[in-house]
């Protein structure tokens, strides 16, 4: 794990390319104890070794299903389709969809050990954590570690989204939802540490997979909230996605900016759902 040191720093964006809705802003002054965080999401590996040692099963194995982006679903998979979301009918809720077996029964992860695990609930990801003996980062954890040591900056790496043209996240290249180039050199997941670092040593903080937070949402909580480790409401439906997902493009979704939030209820799984881990500066570092 990366161990990074805390203070204060700038949270948040007033940003006119971001969504004020979300609560974004204002920029605020936030401070932070050190601690330790995964330079990584946690992998397909990392996930299989937890539930082969406790014989976990997942919300999505429970439920039957999970949610799959209709790009990637695979004809024979196409034909267990339940349902898909009204105001996104680009999700397509596939029966057997689950980290196993990410786009339906007939797919698997056995090539993409080094991936994100996707189809993971909050629930599933808190689970994960009580096992290892790490911790979700709380919003204000997560949004210090992606500046990578860069104050208001878009992106971990800076303000250009491609610097001198080249790649430096996964995210949607094309017409989305109906056309991806794949430029970047992926249509779904990368794995885990595609992509350079940013300036603390951590991949993919913008793009790849949405990462779980423990705190729950809200967009108006912070404007008055805690400044010195804030951790969230205290009540609330949702819980609070950072860094985008392989799926996020300009003209829908601009949400691999650093300071940009979304949400889900901790029981909701998709294929483009991860996390990573932390824990506390005075915690030992040996997990399994």
């Amino acid at each position: 794990m990366v161990f990074l040191h805390g203070g204060e720093f700038l949270m948040g964006t007033d940003d006119q390319d971001g969504f004020p809705g979300d609560g974004e802003g204002p920029i605020r002054r936030v401070v932070i104890d050190p601690f330790y965080i995964d330079p990584c999401a946690v992998s397909n590996a990392e996930f299989k070794a937890f539930v082969d040692a406790t014989g976990y099963v997942t919300e999505a194995e429970d439920f039957g299903s999970s949610f799959v982006f209709h790009l990637l679903v695979p004809p024979e998979a196409a034909a267990k389709v339940t349902q898909a979301v009204q105001q996104t009918p680009w999700w397509w809720n596939v029966e057997g969809a689950c980290w196993r077996n990410p786009e339906g029964p007939s797919t698997g992860v056995e090539d993409r050990m080094d991936h994100p695990v996707i189809h993971i609930s909050w629930n599933d990801a808190m689970a994960y954590c009580r096992w290892s003996g790490k911790r979700l980062p709380t919003e204000a954890e997560w949004e210090y570690a992606a500046r990578g040591g860069l104050v208001q900056k878009r992106y971990p790496w800076g303000d250009l989204l491609k610097p001198e043209g080249e790649h430096r996240c996964n995210i949607w290249q094309g017409k989305f939802p109906d056309k991806n180039n794949a430029s970047d050199g992926y249509a779904g997941t990368a794995p885990v540490r595609a992509f350079a670092p940013n300036g603390y040593g951590l991949y993919n903080m913008s793009g790849n997979v949405w990462e779980w937070c423990s705190d729950r949402f809200s967009a108006s909580f912070h404007v008055n909230g805690p400044r010195d480790n804030p951790q969230g409401p205290p009540a609330g439906d949702a819980r609070v996605l950072r860094g985008g997902s392989y799926l996020c493009h300009k003209s829908y979704c601009n949400r691999y900016r650093v300071a940009a939030r979304s949400r889900n209820t901790p029981d909701s799984s998709t294929g483009n759902i991860g996390f990573r881990c932390v824990i506390n500066a005075n915690q030992s570092t040996s997990s399994k």
